[in-house]
């Protein structure tokens, strides 16, 4: 699998990156991870507009999924005519939210545009992928996944505070992207974010083989969080930066 970082700043986007959004590739099958504030723009750096074969979204707030809504203007106005449904799976209400966000009926909304598969926590195929979709510890519906292919695995962890299902899903994983939004000690709120300490906590207690810390916000200091997780785990930690780009 290749992973792209198309967009990785927590919240909202920074001066060197959109908010979260992730490219993996397989067997010329290209699934996104979500597509927050920005991350349209910076896609085409890394693919086609129309090449995309799924995304997948983690959750509903902004800086996760408010590009669908410029993504369905490039499809349903595409000089060419709009391409075929694109799949885009999500949580409940998800069609509605962005009908919504869009300020357009709710039916039909976009669903001319894509078809809206509801994510439960469970395992389904989509092209050459496992998807193994676990729910995590956030304020809302939220989700993580597992992504299989070719005996490798890449866990992505969304948004999520503490979270059990979230070292489960992580288990023995080729490359653990997890967010640490959050500085241990500054932050206390609960069931919202991780630190880079409990980043690093998670890590280890799945066993995963590589760390890379995402969804860092442009007032938190991401090295301070990268020290804090190699405190705790023994692997290879890193930050993500957009445009990076790794075999897994």
């Amino acid at each position: 699998m290749k992973l792209t970082v198309v967009g990785c700043s927590g919240s909202f986007p920074s001066t060197d990156s959109p908010c979260s959004s992730y490219l993996v590739e397989a067997e010329g099958y290209r699934v996104v991870l979500d597509l927050g504030n920005g991350a349209l723009g910076a896609l085409q750096k890394y693919t086609g507009l129309y090449d995309v074969d799924a995304v997948l979204l983690s959750h509903l707030h902004a800086d996760h999924c408010v590009d669908l809504c410029a993504y369905w203007v490039a499809r349903n106005y595409r000089a060419e005519g709009c391409p075929e449904l694109l799949p885009v799976y999500g949580p409940a209400g998800t069609a509605e939210r962005l009908a919504r966000a869009y300020d357009m009926p709710e039916n039909p909304g976009m669903k001319e545009v894509f078809e809206f598969r509801t994510l439960t926590p469970g395992s389904f195929e989509l092209g050459p992928f496992r998807i193994v979709v676990a729910q995590v510890n956030h304020p809302v519906d939220a989700f993580a996944f597992r992504l299989e292919h070719g005996g490798r695995s890449l866990v992505y962890s969304g948004d999520t505070g503490e979270s059990a299902e979230l070292v489960e899903l992580a288990r023995d994983a080729d490359l653990f992207l997890c967010e640490a939004a959050y500085i241990d000690g500054r932050d206390t709120y609960q069931a919202v974010h991780l630190n880079g300490r409990e980043a690093g906590e998670h890590a280890a207690a799945a066993g995963a083989r590589r760390l890379v810390l995402t969804h860092i916000p442009p007032w938190t200091d991401a090295e301070h969080n990268r020290r804090d997780a190699a405190a705790v785990y023994p692997g290879p930690v890193e930050i993500a930066r957009a445009g990076a780009v790794y075999e897994v």
